[in-house]
């Protein structure tokens, strides 16, 4: 896949790192610690700078983290029914998600360290 990527600045493109790290630790912090709410703040950071980061290979950052988030959530939800409707038997089930969820943004932590763009 052929992507177009933007020459930027040094220090809006440290800026734009800095940021999607900050971001990737936020997103695997609020998997570990704090049930969702620090990957919410992520979230919303992802939305506000994804605009500064068009045509850089940080967009693909900010959009991988929005994306998995998102996937996150609705599996979550569609988990919640048969766990409820078995009074919890199946709750072990939630760990898939988690699980996917913690390898897709160590995924783009390791990306973002190489200088990456992530697939799209």
């Amino acid at each position: 896949m052929n992507q177009t990527i933007e020459t930027i600045d040094p220090d809006r493109e440290g800026s734009l790192a800095r940021t999607a790290m900050l971001d990737y630790a936020l997103h695997i912090a609020g998997l570990l610690l704090s049930l969702g709410i620090l990957s919410v703040v992520a979230l919303i950071i992802n939305y506000v700078k994804r605009p500064s980061a068009r045509g850089t290979i940080f967009e693909s950052h900010f959009t991988w983290q929005i994306r998995t988030f998102w996937w996150t959530l609705f599996w979550i939800v569609v988990l919640a029914v048969p766990v409820m409707l078995t009074l919890g038997i199946f709750s072990f089930l939630f760990f898939i998600p988690a699980i996917w969820y913690l390898y897709r943004m160590i995924k783009g932590l390791l990306y973002l360290n190489d200088r990456k763009p992530m697939p799209v």
